[in-house]
């Protein structure tokens, strides 16, 4: 039930975006160990360890972020070559977050809470700051932006949104590129780990893109 409501969470506000979610912790019954490396496998055959767990609960809601970001370029007047950044972004990390949350649930963990279930309540960004007191963990993920940040760019002018947007995306999409390096080193799924290399990929790319268009 938690997994179509999330599904539904992001369908929902991405109908909203330029083209016309999701941070607790999962509960790991195994964290006790403290270990990355210690391997465990879901009923349906999955071999996966701590790192594969806590790279899909943080990415998860890093994307929702990026997905929030990607909704505020909506009624924005942009570069063309901006505005398809901003689609490219929206169409490669919405069915990540699918799949991310189909490895939480065949792994038996909890699926994080994002900004993004909030979005769809009705709430503003204001209301990420009472998250259970998640808001912390959130802006301590490499590249996430804070409340006031998310805030900044939504009340931006006109002139001054496109350059922040580019610039405060470079910065998540570094950060989302820390991420992806860490469950290279740290994870065993082999499917989490090729979500990696892809995310180290695709983003590097856009991160090109993205400093060529501020320089």
């Amino acid at each position: 039930m938690r997994t179509r409501i999330i599904r539904g969470a992001v369908a929902a506000a991405l109908t909203l975006t330029v083209a016309g979610g999701l941070t607790a912790c999962g509960n790991d019954k195994n964290s006790d160990s403290g270990s990355t490396s210690e391997t465990q496998t879901a009923s349906n055959g999955d071999v996966f360890n701590d790192a594969d767990v806590q790279f899909a609960t943080d990415m998860i809601q890093h994307h929702a972020q990026a997905i929030e970001m990607v909704t505020l370029t909506q009624g924005r007047t942009l570069d063309p070559q901006v505005e398809q950044l901003a689609n490219e972004i929206r169409d490669a990390q919405s069915p990540e977050v699918e799949q991310m949350v189909d490895w939480l649930t065949a792994w038996d963990k909890e699926i994080p809470a994002t900004s993004m279930d909030h979005a769809n309540a009705g709430h503003d960004m204001d209301d990420m700051d009472d998250m259970d007191g998640d808001s912390t963990e959130m802006s301590d993920m490499p590249g996430m932006m804070s409340a006031d940040e998310m805030d900044g760019l939504k009340n931006a002018s006109d002139e001054e949104f496109e350059g922040l947007w580019l610039e405060m995306m470079t910065e998540h999409h570094k950060g989302a590129v820390e991420m992806a390096e860490a469950e290279q080193n740290d994870g065993t799924n082999k499917d989490a780990i090729a979500l990696a290399d892809s995310i180290i990929e695709t983003q590097q790319a856009e991160i090109s893109t993205m400093e060529k268009l501020l320089s």
